[in-house]
């Protein structure tokens, strides 16, 4: 199985004089999603226009005056206005953008990137697995592939966090939980008396599934660690590499590849990734300090 994105060609790549010049947008609705987390929905402040993009690509945000960082596109691709982003507060510049009020301006550059195989995994079973905050950059997936949902074949949705109070978008997974045509599992580290679910890794949950490897397209996105870990189990249950996708994280400054903050072996995860076969970087991740 390929790559059928291009990120040079990408759907959401806007035809401005420069890359580097944001776009004002502005802020539509602001929810809180845990302690730490929270969900930004964006209009153009022109009001006009719309910010398509690919399931897995990701904008540059820049909270005027402080700085930018890259952030995962979270909303559908099927309905990109709003423009929908989930951020957790963890550097100076998505701390500061945590403060935002509805109608504040924000730029944006974007989008960039390579995409999740959703168009390529049609026919196939779709397996997402997503860690923490790692759903966040898989929601567009299960957006496009329920919008088509008879063009695929089984959908299986692992997630895990930390604990309950940790978990992302809980409406929603209830929502698709309650879905004929959806298998949905959580898994939190850690929980109280009151949680009533599964406890343990995400790859615990990986036993409850009967998957045909040869018939079945993985996503996920989570640590690092934790997407080796589950990539090597579903080894074990014979998929190969070129099915197994995940979505890399570094520190991006430029997102069209010239800076080289986010060099990751030979390629540039701004511009080559965050998308990746697994046989892409197998032995990078087996590495330190890459």
């Amino acid at each position: 199985m390929e790559h059928v994105f291009d990120s040079k060609a990408a759907p959401g790549r806007r035809a401005v004089l420069s890359p580097m010049v944001p776009e004002i947008f502005r802020v539509e609705k602001y929810r809180k999603e845990t302690l730490d987390t929270y969900t930004l929905e964006l209009k153009p402040a022109s009001g006009t226009g719309e910010h398509r993009f690919g399931a897995g690509q990701f904008n540059m945000l820049y909270k005027f005056g402080v700085g930018e960082a890259a952030i995962s596109i979270s909303g559908d691709p099927t309905s990109p206005n709003p423009l929908i982003h989930t951020i957790r507060a963890v550097g100076t510049a998505t701390k500061a953008m945590a403060k935002l009020k509805v109608g504040d301006t924000i730029g944006v550059r974007g989008p960039f990137g390579s995409c999740w195989p959703v168009e390529a995994a049609k026919g196939n079973d779709v397996l997402i697995i997503a860690g923490g905050i790692g759903l966040a950059p898989l929601r567009p997936v299960i957006y496009q592939v329920l919008a088509e949902r008879r063009k695929y074949g089984k959908v299986f949705l692992l997630y895990g966090t930390r604990t309950p109070e940790d978990m992302l978008y809980r409406a929603e997974l209830e929502k698709w939980r309650a879905r004929f045509d959806m298998e949905v599992h959580v898994t939190v580290d850690r929980a109280s008396s009151e949680w009533h679910g599964n406890v343990g890794v995400v790859t615990t949950l990986l036993k409850k599934l009967v998957l045909d490897p040869d018939n079945t397209v993985a996503m996920i996105c989570g640590p690092e660690i934790m997407m080796r870990f589950v990539a090597m189990d579903l080894i074990k249950k014979e998929m190969t590499l070129d099915r197994i996708y995940v979505s890399m994280e570094r520190n991006m400054k430029c997102g069209i590849g010239l800076c080289g903050h986010c060099q990751y072996g030979p390629t540039f995860i701004c511009k080559d990734g965050p998308v990746y076969t697994y046989d892409q970087v197998i032995e990078l991740l087996a590495r330190r300090e890459i």
